[in-house]
């Protein structure tokens, strides 16, 4: 498995494709396959079949997984997507902080 530069609950702006300049909430991470799902981003058809008595089967529209290469961090500081570099506080505790405007994301 390999290292994931975003996690869950990460607000990431999406660089390419065709959902290019999206922001949105990382909901879900998988390191395997590398791709993370983006809340309001690539979003699909899925055909349901009713499983319990009484639950409305059909068509449901949900977020699909795009490659983690294609976000990256957003900064709210700045208003832009932004690399981080991660620093290490006075504590011993690792930080990710915004490599232009030294925000901590």
């Amino acid at each position: 498995m390999s290292k994931m530069h975003v996690k869950s609950g990460d607000t990431v702006y999406v660089i390419s494709g065709k959902y290019a300049k999206s922001v949105g909430k990382v909901i879900a991470v998988s390191p395997s396959e590398g791709k993370v799902i983006v809340e309001g981003v690539h979003k699909v058809k899925k055909h349901v079949k009713p499983r319990k008595q009484g639950e409305p089967g059909g068509i449901i529209e949900t977020e699909g997984a795009i490659y983690a290469s294609k976000v990256m961090l957003y900064c709210p500081k700045c208003q832009a997507g932004r690399r981080v570099k991660h620093v290490r506080n006075a504590d011993g505790e690792r930080s990710r902080v915004c490599t232009k405007c030294g925000e901590t994301l």
